[in-house]
């Protein structure tokens, strides 16, 4: 049973793409549907955690918009495998309880260990191969929403 839903930022919630103006604001894409897909997991009792190896305001500001406890929001994260050991066992729960989300190679530890992992359409294929489940959309266009749904479907 998925009790913790953790998400990699880009290329998983945005599209992947670092906008930085001339000077050198930087801005992301996020979709409105992953928002309330997020918002959902509470009603599920699964807990919302990104882990992102960037770092970036605009994902603390992003996280608040979804109600997510800023406490499960770690950025500039150079380990993404011993940061989700540490919040898996500190929250008392098992990584086969776990979901993941990501898309591209450096999430790839994580999702040898996890029970069950998800990726968008757009995600690197030796992600898509070790995926459960691969959504229908692509990053930033509701993917995250999609594998919310299905976790809570069939989880």
């Amino acid at each position: 049973m998925i009790k913790m839903l953790v998400m990699d930022v880009d290329g998983t919630l945005t599209d992947g793409k670092i906008y930085i103006s001339n000077t050198g604001e930087a801005m992301k894409a996020f979709n409105a549907h992953d928002a309330v897909g997020v918002r959902k997991l509470k009603k599920y009792d699964i807990i919302p955690v990104i882990i992102t190896g960037r770092e970036s305001e605009i994902v603390s500001i992003r996280a608040k918009e979804m109600n997510m406890d800023l406490n499960y929001v770690f950025q500039n994260v150079n380990n993404k495998v011993m940061k989700l050991k540490e919040v898996a066992e500190t929250n008392g729960i098992s990584l086969k309880d776990v979901a993941y989300i990501g898309d591209d190679e450096n999430d790839l530890e994580c999702f040898k260990i996890c029970g069950f992992t998800g990726c968008p359409n757009d995600a690197m294929e030796i992600i898509k191969k070790r995926s459960d489940y691969i959504s229908k959309y692509k990053s930033s266009e509701g993917a995250v929403r999609d594998i919310i749904e299905y976790i809570i479907k069939h989880k």
